[in-house]
């Protein structure tokens, strides 16, 4: 009998097959005592086996390129935290193997967490992998991860760290579905970077049967399982539709009346740039710069290396915009020698541009690599500051910009409510705004973006969310100044009209997103999307907001 589910689909698509569940997690090593005489020898075995798991989590980082290896060579760094290694090392010493040392050190790191503050709560999913990684390897076990077969599955797990999601091979895992996550949890962005149907936060998820059939709606969060001959006709004739859509639409973002509407993509580095080229993008809208930094935590990259990295971003845009985002470093992005070891709540403290201005050579170098780069190319760079809060920052940022000799527009990106409520008075300092919609939900209604708990909270439908998104909207046209979204909530094809109907002037997004988003607004006039910016508004819920829309646009 077909029974309905929901989650929160957060990467478009259809998939219909049998349920395989992720490997089963590596069980609780034993607590027993070594002889003394034994403690140097475990804790080289502890020492080879944290080097060898860093070492595959590069090399899958290496092999995946983008997004995804950004996130996995963080995850390497956590792997051989030596503050983490002494503590292993240390429970060797009286008297621990070097399987349960490794458990327990990792335990107590969870617990720090979790003390810091939820922010950092997201994380667990990749301090449990690499933990996981580590005592199997100890314990000479197979690692945990995506099951063997050799026909295609629905793949189900309590969560994904990211270094199963970055290799998932979409011919062979048709969607995913997980218990855990949120719309903006790394596995939700390393979906959409793959283009595989996926639905996160569904309650019960690991309870679906090894076996069972299931359909996978990652458009709407829609889960149906033993889905009846009918309802599977439906999903497929409707992503049918979907992709013969997708290939007819073509050419620059727009409106059916022809509002032009910019759709840019988000990058995280050179080996994204094939993707948002292909994806027909028209430039770049947030450009993430962590990934260089992320390559050596104890130093910055000099400026050489910058110069060489970011040029081969700005010379695949001729003619084209390329927004840059300067380092965000801080909370769940530590950087050994620029964020601190011991905030009570690293979110609500020094990271962003604070971070930067905390440290001016670091920005100094930064913004000279930036102009550099840009010698001599026709490309329009666009320099931007994550978490201004208020003037006095943007001023801060526009004054570096300027001093470090940078001919480029300046910007401030939207993500504390505070820059929201006071736009003009930023934009007196700066040129344009930029909406980081999954940071700004965060802090507008106290939700850490990586915990499934609070995942209705970080549903960019919020009304609330909409009502910041239009006062930075009204404020940046009152300036007339441009007011983009590089946030998660602009993939959301049907939210990227309701964003447009509320004066948002560009939308940023993954590359695998843009045919949908550039589909869907073709099929809605300007007018059309005001009217259901307007309805969802007027809702007080993320649900009667998206229903809402909806209703407007389909003509109900």
């Amino acid at each position: 009998m077909e029974t309905t589910l929901r989650g929160v689909g957060v990467s478009h698509g259809v998939a219909i097959g049998e349920v395989r569940h992720m490997g089963t997690a590596v069980l609780e090593p034993p607590a027993k005592q070594i002889p003394a005489e034994e403690a140097e020898r475990e804790q080289g075995r502890a020492r080879q086996a944290v080097d060898a798991v860093a070492a595959d989590l590069m090399a899958r980082g290496n092999l995946a390129g983008g997004e995804a290896q950004a996130v996995l060579e963080a995850q390497a760094m956590m792997a051989q935290d030596p503050e983490l290694m002494a503590d292993v090392e240390r429970r060797i010493a009286v008297g621990s193997t070097a399987e349960r040392a490794v458990y327990d050190a990792f335990a107590a790191y969870r617990e720090l967490l979790a003390n810091a503050g939820e922010y950092l709560a997201g994380r667990v999913a990749d301090l449990d992998d690499v933990r996981n990684r580590i005592v199997a390897r100890l314990l000479g076990v197979p690692m945990p991860g995506v099951p063997d077969s050799d026909e295609p599955y629905v793949l189900v797990a309590r969560d994904l760290a990211p270094a199963d999601t970055a290799l998932l091979d979409p011919t062979l895992v048709l969607g995913f579905v997980t218990e855990e996550g949120g719309p903006t949890s790394h596995s939700a962005i390393l979906a959409r970077a793959l283009g595989v149907p996926a639905v996160v936060a569904l309650p019960g998820a690991g309870e679906l049967a090894e076996g069972t059939v299931i359909a996978v709606d990652g458009s709407t969060g829609e889960i149906f399982v033993d889905p009846t001959e009918d309802k599977k006709a439906q999903l497929e004739a409707s992503a049918a539709e979907r992709k013969a859509a997708l290939s007819a639409s073509t050419g620059p973002g727009a409106t059916a009346d022809g509002h032009k509407v910019p759709l840019l993509a988000n990058v995280g580095g050179p080996a994204d740039v094939p993707a948002a080229v292909e994806a027909g993008a028209e430039g770049v809208g947030l450009f993430r710069t962590e990934f260089l930094f992320l390559d050596d935590s104890k130093k910055a990259p000099s400026e050489e290396k910058q110069v060489a990295a970011y040029r081969q971003v700005l010379e695949a845009f001729p003619e084209g915009r390329v927004v840059v985002r300067v380092l965000d470093a801080g909370a769940d992005k530590p950087l050994d020698f620029l964020t601190p070891a011991d905030e009570p709540n690293p979110a609500l403290g020094v990271r962003g541009l604070r971070t930067l201005l905390d440290h001016p050579d670091v920005l100094r170098t930064q913004l000279s690599a930036l102009a550099k780069a840009a010698e001599g190319l026709p490309v329009h760079l666009e320099v931007m500051a994550p978490m201004v809060a208020d003037r006095a920052d943007a001023k801060a940022f526009a004054d570096a910009c300027r001093a470090a000799g940078l001919r480029a527009k300046f910007g401030a990106m939207v993500e504390i409510p505070s820059a929201a409520l006071r736009a003009r008075s930023i934009l007196q300092e700066v040129e344009f705004l930029s909406l980081g919609t999954n940071d700004l939900a965060q802090y507008t209604f106290a939700a850490d973006r990586q915990v499934g708990a609070v995942s209705r909270l970080q549903d960019p439908w919020q009304p609330a969310l909409l009502d910041l998104v239009a006062l930075s909207a009204e404020a940046a046209r009152a300036e007339g100044s441009s007011c983009g979204v590089c946030g998660e909530a602009a993939a959301d094809p049907l939210l990227a009209c309701v964003l447009t109907g509320l004066g948002v002037t560009s939308l940023s997004m993954g590359s695998a997103s843009i045919p949908y988003v550039r589909a869907t607004l073709a099929k809605y006039t300007l007018a059309q999307c005001e009217r259901a910016a307007a309805a969802a508004r007027a809702t007080d819920s993320a649900e009667d907001a998206r229903e809402a829309a909806r209703a407007v646009l389909s003509g109900e």
